[in-house]
C-alpha cells in the first residue's frame, strides 16, 4: 500500500491546481487521482471542438439531471469534464469572474476570508492576462493561465454590440475590471488557437516533478477511514472490473472531483444525510445533511432568429467552406475552428430600480439543432441566450446506490423558486429587443424560435420549458458555511465538518452561485486552498476604493 503526504481526487480545474502548488516546494508527495483518460484527445486543444467534447463519453461523464415541471419533463444533459483538466478541457473556454457583492456575500454568510478584496489576489496570480492595458489593480499579468480577448469581428457580431448600445447598454472593455455590466466581447482561457485547460496550464508542467504522481483510469470508489479521520482513498484501476487499490495520506485527503464527484464520493463512504445513506445500505459513518444540498445551475432559454444578408458560422460549416475554415485553422489558427461558444456578453438588469445586474445574456452568429450546442442547424441563424446570474432555484445531488459506477441522482429544480421565473421572463423580453435592434434589422429574417406567436408571458415560459437548457454551471453541493448553518459541510478553511484530514476544493463548496460563469472561481478556490492546506498565511487583501 503507497502512501504520499496529500492524495487528490480529480484533476480537473482544482485538481490541477493542487497538484501544482502542492508539489512546487518538492517537500510534500503528491497523489492525483483521475478517473478518465490523458487529456490527449485533439477536439480537447482545438476550440470549436468543445462540440464533439460535450457528448464524448471518453472525455465525458455524460451525466444528465432529472425531469422536473419547468423543463417540461425533459432530462437536461449535464456535461462534466472526465479527462486531465476535468470540465476545463470540454467547456466553453470562458473567463468570466463575476461581479464584487457575489464574494462579499460569501463573506456577510459568516465565511472568513472569502470577500472580494481577500479573493481578488488569487484571481490575479492566477491568470497571465493578455491586453494593450492592464489594470493591475484587477487584473494578473504572470499566472498560470493566459487571458485573451476575442479577435473574432463579423457584421453580426458588431451590429449586436452597437445594437446593445442604442439600448442604453454601454460597452465594457473589462467585464472582470471595476465593473461586470455593459457589452462586449469575450475574455476566454485560449492562446494562439489553443485552448490552455488547467492541465496544461499547471498540471502538465508539474507532471515533472518527481514528488508529483498522477494516476488516470483511476476511478475513486471510497474514502478510507479510521474513527473520525481521512487516511486515504480506495479507487478502480481501469474501470468497473478493474482491481482495487488503495492509497493512503499522511497528511490530508483532498476532494476535488466537482460539484457531482465529490458529493457522491462522500456519500458512498458513508458521510452524508443518515437518511439516503440508510436507504442505499451505505454505512452511516458520519451523519451530515448538507451534503449534495444546495445545488444550484444557470438555466437558459435561446430565442433564434433566421440570418439574411450576412454569413453565419452555419454556412462556413459544410462541405467546400468548412474545408477552407481548416486549412485556415491547421496554418494560422484563426477561423471558425478557433473559437468558442459565446462571442459576446451582455450583463444587465431585470429592473431599473435594481443596485446590482442579475441578467446574463449571449449571443453568437450561429444557430443550433433544438438549442443543443453541440449541433450546427441546417439554416444561416444568431442565437441569443439569457439567464438569472443568481438563481433561488435549489436542488441535490445524491446517490443512486452503493454502486461508485452508478450515475447519481441530479436535480437541480430549474425555476421551482417564482423569482427565478420572473428574471428569466425579464431576460428573455430583453433577448427579443436585443434581436430587434436597428442595426440588426438589415441581417434579422426573422424568429425561428420561439417564434412571433409567443408573445404572453405564458408563451415566453412555455417556450423556456420546452428548450431551455444549462449553461453547466453545477456548484453549492458541498457547501462551504458557519457551523450554525444546518446545510454547512466544510468550513471556511475548506476543511469537512467533523472528519479530520479531509478537504473539499471545488465548486461544490461555493455558498451561493457567482454572476459568473464558474472556471475562474474554481481556480481562485484552489489557489487561495493551496495556501490553506501548506499553511501559508493568505495573500494580502486588495485596496479597493468603495
Amino acid at each position: 500500500m503507497e502512501s504520499f503526504d496529500y492524495v487528490i481526487v480529480g484533476a480537473g480545474s482544482a485538481g490541477s491546481v493542487l497538484a501544482n502548488r502542492l508539489s512546487e516546494d518538492g517537500k510534500a508527495s503528491v497523489c492525483v487521482l483521475e478517473a478518465g483518460p490523458r487529456d490527449w484527445h485533439p477536439f480537447i486543444h482545438i476550440p470549436a471542438g468543445f462540440m464533439y467534447t460535450l457528448v464524448d463519453p471518453k472525455v465525458n461523464w455524460l451525466y444528465t439531471s432529472e425531469p422536473s415541471e419547468w423543463t417540461g419533463g425533459r432530462r437536461i444533459a449535464a456535461p462534466r469534464g472526465k479527462t486531465l483538466g476535468g470540465s476545463s478541457s470540454i467547456n466553453g473556454h470562458i473567463y468570466n469572474r463575476g461581479q464584487r457583492l457575489d464574494f462579499d456575500g460569501w463573506a456577510q454568510r459568516g465565511n472568513h476570508g472569502w470577500g472580494y478584496a481577500d479573493v481578488l489576489p488569487y484571481f490575479r496570480r492566477t491568470e497571465r492576462r493578455i491586453a494593450h492595458e492592464i489594470d493591475d489593480t484587477f487584473r494578473g499579468s504572470d499566472g498560470h493561465l493566459p487571458i485573451t480577448d476575442l479577435d473574432w469581428r463579423d457584421p453580426l457580431c458588431e451590429a449586436f454590440i452597437e445594437g446593445a448600445v442604442e439600448m442604453g447598454i454601454p460597452r465594457n472593455l473589462d467585464y472582470n475590471g471595476t465593473q461586470q455590466a455593459g457589452v462586449s466581447y469575450v475574455q476566454r482561457i485560449i492562446r494562439n488557437g489553443r485552448r490552455i485547460s488547467a492541465a496544461r496550464g499547471y498540471l502538465h508542467p508539474a507532471m515533472k516533478r518527481p514528488n508529483l504522481t498522477v494516476r488516470t483510469h483511476a476511478h475513486a470508489t471510497a474514502i478510507v477511514l479510521e474513527g473520525k479521520k481521512a487516511v486515504g482513498v480506495r479507487y478502480r484501476k481501469g474501470g468497473r472490473n478493474g482491481p482495487h487499490v488503495e492509497v493512503r495520506a499522511r497528511r490530508e485527503v483532498i476532494l476535488s472531483g466537482g460539484a457531482v464527484n465529490s458529493p457522491q464520493l462522500l456519500q458512498l463512504s458513508g458521510i452524508g444525510p443518515a437518511p439516503l445513506l440508510q436507504s442505499l445500505g451505505i454505512p452511516v459513518q458520519h451523519d451530515l445533511a448538507g451534503v449534495g444540498e444546495n445545488l444550484r445551475d444557470h438555466y437558459a432559454p435561446r430565442f433564434v432568429a433566421r440570418v439574411k444578408n450576412a454569413e453565419s458560422i452555419n454556412e462556413k460549416s459544410h462541405g467546400l467552406k468548412l474545408a477552407r475554415e481548416i486549412m485556415k485553422y491547421a496554418l494560422t489558427r484563426k477561423g471558425i475552428l478557433a473559437l468558442n461558444p459565446t462571442l459576446i456578453y451582455v450583463f444587465w438588469k431585470s429592473d431599473e430600480r435594481l443596485d446590482n445586474y442579475d441578467l446574463q445574456l449571449t449571443f453568437t452568429p450561429a444557430s443550433y439543432k433544438e438549442g443543443v450546442q453541440s449541433r450546427l442547424d441546417d439554416f444561416p441563424g444568431m442565437t441569443i441566450a439569457s439567464w438569472q446570474q443568481r438563481p433561488d432555484s435549489t436542488g441535490h445531488v445524491r446517490a443512486k446506490s452503493a454502486d461508485p459506477f452508478d450515475h447519481p441522482v441530479i436535480q437541480p429544480n430549474y425555476l421551482a423558486v417564482e423569482s427565478d421565473r420572473r428574471v428569466l421572463l425579464a431576460g428573455m423580453k430583453l433577448a427579443r429587443r436585443l434581436l430587434a435592434s436597428r442595426p440588426l434589422s438589415k441581417y434579422y429574417d426573422r424568429e425561428e424560435f420561439p417564434g412571433p406567436q409567443a408573445q404572453s408571458d405564458a408563451d415566453l415560459l412555455a417556450a423556456a420549458k420546452q428548450r431551455g437548457t444549462t449553461t453547466f454551471h453545477l456548484m453549492g453541493t458541498c457547501r462551504m458555511a458557519p457551523h450554525t448553518d444546518p446545510t454547512a459541510v466544510v468550513d471556511d478553511q475548506l476543511r469537512l465538518r467533523g472528519i479530520e484530514g479531509l478537504r473539499v476544493v471545488d465548486a461544490s463548496i461555493m455558498p451561493t452561485m457567482p454572476s459568473a460563469n464558474l472556471n475562474a472561481s474554481v481556480l481562485m478556490i484552489a489557489e487561495k486552498a493551496a495556501d490553506m492546506i501548506r499553511g501559508r498565511p493568505a495573500l494580502e487583501p486588495a485596496l479597493l476604493k468603495d
